[in-house]
């Protein structure tokens, strides 16, 4: 009897042996896959499930705003192959811009083409401030990115409680004055679209000191160099989602949102209780109104402002 408790030692490594193999079975079997994998040129391009991250085919040719895009130059060909892989496969950030873009661009379009702008700068909202009022750290706002001096020089309101910046619908107004500006000095819109990173002096000063005429020869800093190209990129995908991956439902889509318009031509001492008036809340009145910069409004000698009420 003095083996008995060896032959339970050897039983129960026995048995734990078992087990850690049965376990071992079990997982592997768990985590095969249920079915066989495609082969890769069996994947529609709009699908990407089973899909690593592939090349994507440069468009043969490109404009913007109706001006050919030279891509027969090598390096022009790849920087807007640079932008365009990136903001393919930024999934997250291009998905958001494709719903947003949904909910604005329809207002936008009609203030450019009000403005003699062409349709094709709507997507600088969507590379400035991504159709989101964020401030940079250069202190530019909103959709367009506007700065403090730019803002008032093309007619916008900015005082402690008022910042139209803010304001989606008059800071694309504003952005087309500068705009056309800058068409009447370049005379040409890509030249525009990159003046409207480097500004226009800056602009007019690389294209003087290097002796061309053209955004597509000029070696520039990198932001200004990306800047044009990120624009293509976002134009491209934004007209062609599926092309690039993107497959997203109607019913995903945000959409414009119905509101009505109070006009105030006096003080509004307390915004909160001012939205309680109107049957909302002061956060709805804030996300409608983002250019009311302060919890009251002071009302300057015959000025008029429409406020914006949601429709619930």
């Amino acid at each position: 009897m003095k083996y008995l408790p060896i032959s339970i030692s050897l039983v129960s490594f026995l048995l734990v042996c078992a087990y850690i193999i049965y376990t071992e079975d079990r997982l592997k079997s768990n985590f095969e896959p249920t079915m066989k994998l495609p082969l890769e040129g069996d994947i529609p391009i709009g699908l990407t499930e089973y899909r690593n991250a592939v090349s994507l085919e440069i468009p043969d040719s490109m404009d913007f705003a109706g001006e050919l895009v030279p891509l027969n130059i090598p390096d022009v060909k790849e920087r807007l192959d640079r932008e365009l892989h990136i903001n393919t496969y930024w999934h997250s950030s291009t998905i958001y811009l494709l719903k947003r873009g949904n909910q604005w661009l329809p207002r936008i379009e009609k203030i450019l083409q009000k403005n003699g702008i062409p349709d094709d700068f709507k997507y600088l909202t969507a590379i400035e401030g991504g159709f989101k009022n964020d401030v940079s750290p250069k202190n530019a706002v909103g959709f367009w990115q506007i700065v403090k001096d730019a803002g008032k020089e093309n007619g916008l309101e900015i005082s402690k409680d008022v910042d139209e910046r803010y304001d989606p619908i008059k800071s694309t107004e504003a952005a087309c004055k500068y705009l056309n500006k800058a068409y009447k000095k370049f005379g040409n819109w890509t030249n525009v679209a990159a003046s409207y990173n480097r500004g226009m002096s800056g602009l007019e000063r690389a294209l003087d000191n290097q002796e061309v005429d053209s955004y597509y020869d000029l070696m520039l800093n990198e932001e200004t160099s990306r800047y044009v190209f990120r624009l293509l990129a976002i134009k491209e995908i934004f007209e062609n989602p599926e092309k690039y991956g993107f497959d997203i439902s109607k019913e995903h889509l945000y959409e414009e949102e119905k509101i009505k318009h109070v006009e105030v031509t006096s003080d509004i001492k307390d915004l909160v209780q001012f939205a309680k008036d109107q049957g909302i809340n002061y956060k709805l009145l804030k996300r409608h109104n983002p250019w009311l910069r302060d919890d009251d409004l002071k009302v300057r000698k015959n000025r008029v402002y429409q406020i914006a009420i949601p429709v619930i």
